[in-house]
């Protein structure tokens, strides 16, 4: 349990200061990275977790997520969000990893991106998935570890979530 809320904490601090760092730096543009969509990760019993995180830490949850939402830092009229999710231990998501955890990664021009993957022989787990609110993928990275590329519809999200931030 203690190694799962530092996992988070971590990515959660991470995620803050990629954000402080976007503020104050110019960033370089073309299809990359832009932070952390979503930290998703495996429990033994996930309705418990979520509980214990929302009666002591505050985190509202809605079906079963909490979404912070947060203001991009080059255009702060825009809106972001990152997702908190616990997944059920069992769940076969995070396949073929066998890692605990798996890191959903805000990027721009997916499309372009893969191409400069592919060509760098790194080819996608699956096909990209194009929903209303923005466009996935799922690539490995040389350690095992399954990651989730997300071209976000932060407006669409927007619309979507119920959750509001304090």
């Amino acid at each position: 349990m203690k190694k799962i809320t530092l996992i988070a904490l971590l990515s959660i601090a991470f995620s803050l200061g990629y954000g402080f760092n976007a503020l104050t730096h110019q960033t370089v543009s073309g299809p990359r990275v832009t932070g952390i969509g979503g930290i998703f990760f495996k429990a033994q019993n996930p309705a418990a977790l979520r509980t214990w995180y929302e009666k002591n830490l505050g985190m509202h949850m809605v079906q079963g997520t909490t979404n912070f939402e947060w203001h991009q830092g080059l255009d702060s009229t825009k809106k972001g969000f990152t997702l908190w999710m616990p997944f059920k231990e069992t769940t076969k998501y995070f396949q073929p990893s066998d890692k605990q955890f798996m890191v959903d990664y805000r990027v721009e021009q997916l499309d372009a991106l893969l191409v400069k993957l592919k060509a760098s022989g790194i080819v996608p787990v699956d096909s990209v998935q194009r929903v209303s609110y923005g466009s996935f993928v799922h690539l490995m990275d040389p350690e095992g570890n399954k990651i989730e590329l997300w071209e976000p519809n932060d407006v669409e999200f927007a619309r979507m979530s119920t959750i509001t931030t304090k």
